[in-house]
């Protein structure tokens, strides 16, 4: 097959290696670099920055050639005075120029039409030929968003990309603060948008934030690797939400390792429950168990939130293990303590626990304990759709479909399940459509039911 990355091609061979040779050094197998080179895989994000180093290219270049060959090719037009930011728009890669009158023909002149009349401060598109020709190389080199910039203001923007080229002279908590913005709109979006739109954005402000931060100053060090650390955590949940739970583990690994280096301890123990909660997808309690425990008993203080989250991560994962529904239901009563104690949101990490959220995840707590029926009319009682994003609704309603099919309730589990499989397909959640997989099979003595066959054909299509 011929090669439809070029540019990859001639990046390996301009550093001198084979195939096999540089997947010798990788280490990978030649049948993966093969695969790279033709278009028809990537390599997972553990491997690019050390093949960026190995074929002697920068990371954003690296992203730039795993573009080639896509379904929308984001290659250099011949006119080389052309720069093009590579960006996604409603799940599309674009080639856009950074020049005013190019960027106002694009598609993405309603994007910054729109941002421009949001914030006041906005910079009108016919002002971006104003940017110095270093600093859009600048932005280019490091793969800044740049439907994000015109909220920034000519003169921000200017000083984002001096800090790129110079972290040590110009970093400041203005950039870092732009870093953190950034990612808390990637985290504000995902529930509407799901991971194959949010997490290209978030891998690029990673990749950013980890090249700077080894030449910032040691106080811009530790608030990069701070930020880092939260990002780390989003892209690890994101690939959770894809089912790619290697990558998944690789993002929080990461994500302890940035909090340990910035002595964040907080997030040290958050980023283990978060782990304890990778290890219920794969359904190993054991580990779930170990980890919790570890979340609860580790040296940091956590928000009382939190503690009530791993309260109830411990009762699931003591239900999973064989514990009766007493043992279960003390458990629980520890998370209902903590969370009705803790006030007000003591901190960002906690937030987004609520009476809500703990709800639902007792119902998932009856259901491993052997009491999908308790379960179905906890969820029957407090499962809004105005109370969560679209993705997480239909991760909770392919739950309730579950705890339904146990009850023996047939129809209503797999009318309950094509909603789901609905807001699953809207948001690309895997891991909503690996629930609902479960829920096929536990629906399998009644296959020839319409509502079952239905929902089977759904998820096969």
């Amino acid at each position: 097959m011929a090669e439809r990355r070029v540019g990859l091609v001639r990046a390996r061979k301009a550093a001198n290696l084979t195939q096999e040779k540089l997947a010798a050094l990788l280490p990978a197998d030649a049948k993966s670099v093969r695969a790279w080179e033709s278009g028809r895989s990537e390599p997972r994000p553990h491997r690019r920055d050390r093949l960026a180093r190995l074929l002697r290219i920068s990371p954003a270049r690296l992203e730039e050639l795993l573009r080639e060959g896509t379904a929308a090719d984001l290659r250099r037009p011949p006119d080389a005075s052309s720069i093009l930011l590579p960006v996604v728009v409603d799940g599309r890669p674009v080639a856009l120029p950074l020049d005013g009158a190019t960027v106002a023909a694009s598609v993405l002149g309603r994007i910054v039409s729109a941002a421009s009349e949001a914030a006041p401060s906005a910079v009108p598109i016919t002002e971006w030929d104003a940017m110095s020709p270093l600093s859009r190389r600048s932005l280019l080199r490091n793969g800044l968003p740049v439907a994000a910039l015109p909220a920034l203001g000519i003169g921000s923007a200017e000083h984002v990309a001096r800090a790129l080229e110079n972290p040590r002279r110009y970093m400041d908590k203005s950039v870092t603060h732009y870093f953190r913005r950034q990612l808390d709109q990637y985290k504000y979006e995902d529930g509407e948008r799901g991971p194959a739109k949010t997490l290209p954005m978030t891998l690029g402000v990673l990749d950013i934030i980890t090249r700077i931060a080894r030449e910032a100053t040691a106080d811009d060090q530790r608030d990069l690797l701070q930020i880092g650390s939260e990002g780390a955590e989003f892209a690890g949940w994101l690939y959770r939400d894809r089912r790619e739970s290697q990558d998944s583990l690789y993002w929080h690994d990461r994500a302890m390792e940035w909090a340990q280096a910035a002595g964040d301890s907080t997030m040290q123990g958050y980023i283990l429950l978060k782990k304890a909660q990778v290890a219920y997808d794969e359904r190993d309690p054991q580990r779930m168990l170990v980890l919790t425990k570890a979340v609860r008993t580790g040296p940091w203080s956590l928000p009382q939130r939190l503690q009530a989250e791993a309260a109830q991560q411990e009762a699931r994962a003591e239900a999973m293990l064989g514990a009766s529904a007493d043992q279960v239901n003390r458990k629980l009563d520890v998370a209902w303590k903590l969370l009705s104690d803790a006030g007000p949101v003591e901190s960002p990490l906690g937030a987004h626990f609520n009476a809500t959220l703990l709800n639902m995840q007792t119902a998932i707590c009856y259901a491993e304990a052997g009491e999908p029926r308790r379960s179905v009319e906890l969820y029957e009682k407090t499962l809004k759709e105005t109370q969560f994003s679209r993705r997480d609704y239909g991760f909770f309603l392919s739950l309730m479909a579950n705890s339904l099919a146990l009850s023996g309730e047939p129809d209503q589990a797999a009318r309950t399940g094509l909603a789901s499989a609905h807001r699953a397909a809207e948001t690309n959640s895997r891991r909503t459509k690996e629930e609902l997989r479960r829920v096929v099979g536990v629906l399998k003595p009644w296959h020839n039911r319409p509502y079952v066959r239905e929902l089977r054909e759904a998820l096969h299509a």
